[in-house]
């Protein structure tokens, strides 16, 4: 990989910083729901399980989809393809906004769920393109910043117009600001080098050439290992963390407004690693962050599950945001490189898992919830994301 001149690396920040604010779109677009639940349950007359399904449909587009932009972004350039799906995210959230009814707003939530799902992944295959290995967890970090925020306000967003202004205010404004960044991103497309807009056309039909992509990477023991163990990240994680807000609201009596604003401090915790990774990485290596990072989530979520004290729900939220961060970055990192030939189709399968694996955990959840309360969903969630993380920093070392 040749390094870049002076111009080009200016070009390459306001890139990725451009990228970053799409990742920042797509997060609020990802978790502005989870306040929202008992307002929509409420609006439509429905219970909160079933409310629910406006989070795991949402995430079934979303990792489904990755099988299509993986593919299209490596044939088509991954940035270009970031930029259109990019605008087709301000469409389908203000499909969202014009919803009649709770089918509505669930198939509505879904095209959003496809449209956000080239967003991210195709975002941490450029990356790799443009970024040599040694430098990329850093820089991947950085990235992520904006996506961190993103998941922070689309949280509290999310609660405060459930208590003040309506359910349908956060889908205008996700419109609104995704316009603006796909515009952005397609001026800087046009601008950027060859070098950075890479394009691989194999012969073969589509179909033909993607089942050929995902047939390479599952051929890779270590891809097949990256990629079970993010789907039970997201699974064993974000089926618990959809429901923190409404434990809170439940347990404390606390507004939604409150309880989206303590779950706001998740992304502090990332935000606090994302600043410190240059210095995290290289003291703790892959599997040490894998390691701890298994733990604190064990910790954060086992404790939110126990405690009698309304304000530990936030400590508890920063505290699996850093450990989330920790795990995940090092999963991401991984996946950049377990199939570079593919690697938008690879970091895409990543992302699909991961999505998948939050479906399923949001459905199980809304399962158990009904019959067994959010305490116990939590533990559960904190045992299961801590055998995670040690068999994948046990797996990691083996590997070194």
């Amino acid at each position: 990989m040749s390094l870049p001149t002076p111009a080009e690396q200016r070009l390459q920040r306001r890139a990725i910083a451009c990228l970053a604010l799409a990742a920042f779109g797509s997060g609020i677009a990802l978790r502005v729901n989870d306040a929202l639940l008992p307002r929509l349950a409420g609006e439509f007359g429905i219970d909160l399980g079933r409310a629910a399904q406006v989070i795991s449909w949402f995430a079934i587009a979303y990792g489904l989809a990755q099988l299509l932009f993986g593919p299209l972004g490596d044939r088509l350039g991954k940035y270009r393809v970031i930029a259109w799906a990019t605008l087709a995210c301000a469409a389908s959230s203000a499909l969202c906004a014009l919803a009649g009814g709770f089918e509505a707003l669930r198939l509505a939530r879904v095209l959003a769920g496809a449209t956000a799902a080239a967003i991210i992944p195709l975002a941490m295959a450029w990356i790799g393109d443009v970024v040599a290995y040694e430098r990329r967890q850093p820089v991947l970090a950085r990235f992520l910043i904006g996506q961190i925020l993103g998941l922070t306000v689309g949280v509290w967003f999310g609660g405060f117009a459930a208590d003040h202004l309506g359910w349908r205010v956060p889908f205008w404004g996700l419109a609104g600001l995704f316009a603006v960044i796909g515009l952005l991103l397609l001026d800087i497309e046009r601008r950027l080098p060859d070098a950075a807009r890479q394009r691989r056309v194999e012969p073969g039909s589509a179909l033909t050439r993607m089942a050929r992509d995902f047939g390479r990477i599952l051929a890779l023991p270590w891809a097949r290992l990256i990629l079970a163990t993010v789907f039970l990240e997201g699974l064993f994680l974000y089926g618990p963390f959809a429901f923190i807000a409404s434990h809170l609201h439940a347990q404390f009596g606390l507004s939604l407004s409150l309880a989206g604003g303590l779950v706001m401090l998740f992304g502090l915790g990332g935000f606090i690693y994302a600043l410190g990774a240059t210095r995290i990485v290289p003291r703790l290596g892959e599997a040490g962050l894998a390691r701890w990072g298994g733990v604190l989530l064990f910790l954060a979520l086992a404790s939110l599950a126990l405690s009698p004290l309304w304000w530990w729900g936030g400590v508890a939220c920063l505290l699996a945001g850093l450990g989330f961060y920790m795990l995940h970055n090092t999963l991401q990192l991984n996946a950049t490189q377990m199939a570079p030939a593919q690697r938008g189709a690879a970091v895409s399968a990543f992302a699909s898992c991961f999505f998948l694996g939050q479906s399923a955990g949001v459905g199980l959840a809304g399962l158990a919830v009904g019959r067994l309360g959010t305490g116990w969903v939590l533990g559960l969630g904190a045992a299961g994301v801590l055998a995670v993380g040690l068999h994948f920093a046990w797996r990691r070392q083996r590997r070194a």
